[in-house]
């Protein structure tokens, strides 16, 4: 998975995702999956978390693409110049900041049946975070897996209070684990596994499962 990434172009396997990646979805990569990420990685200067201009948009779709041959891979973004068609992935325009064009990228008839896999890699604020998770969460098919990418060590207090709080009430059944990755910058992981039933958590749990790809 590492070596897929960064050929495409995407920073995945830089920034230590990959091992967990691989941790969480290895056992996958057969099915015929539907697989969402929001961010496609923007080269243009101007927009917000940009890439550089040396970005490559849609290098982990791409990427998603050829690690699981079964698998729909779709996309969303901000900035309409970098949307993109190919064979197995669709991407769609998103404003993660404003509800109402979350909902509606949700309510085209591709994503209508949900995600099995969801990576939010758009806007690196805890603000946008939650807002595109509290119009998102509801599209996550049973058994599937939320991913929020690169969460600043400065948020996570606020994360931990919000779960305690709030979400384990409003998301109840939902299992909820950080990973902290060996840079102490913004490369940390927030999951979010949705169980199909009680019986998903037998065997090896999440957390021991990434802590495995973790190491």
């Amino acid at each position: 998975m590492c070596c897929v990434m960064a050929d495409f172009g995407s920073d995945k396997a830089k920034n230590k995702y990959t091992p967990v990646y691989s941790a969480l979805f290895d056992h996958r990569r057969a099915e015929p999956l539907c697989i969402f990420e929001l961010g496609l990685g923007s080269n243009n200067l101007n927009v917000l978390s940009n890439m550089g201009v040396f970005g490559a948009p849609g290098a982990s779709l791409r990427g998603w693409r050829q690690l699981f041959p079964h698998a729909v891979v779709y996309g969303a973004d901000i900035d309409r110049r970098i949307l993109f068609d190919e064979d197995r992935i669709k991407t769609f325009y998103c404003d993660q900041l404003e509800a109402s064009s979350i909902r509606e990228m949700w309510s085209h008839p591709a994503l209508r049946g949900g995600a099995d896999i969801i990576i939010e890699d758009g806007l690196h604020t805890f603000e946008a975070n939650i807002s595109f998770l509290e119009e998102s969460l509801q599209h996550l098919c049973p058994g599937g897996v939320y991913i929020v990418e690169d969460i600043g060590w400065e948020d996570f207090e606020r994360w931990y209070e919000l779960l305690d709080t709030v979400y384990s009430k409003q998301y109840a059944g939902h299992g909820f684990a950080f990973v902290a990755l060996a840079d102490h910058g913004y490369n940390n992981l927030l999951v979010i596994c949705r169980p199909a039933d009680e019986t998903v958590f037998t065997g090896p749990t999440i957390t021991e499962r990434l802590h495995q790809g973790a190491e």
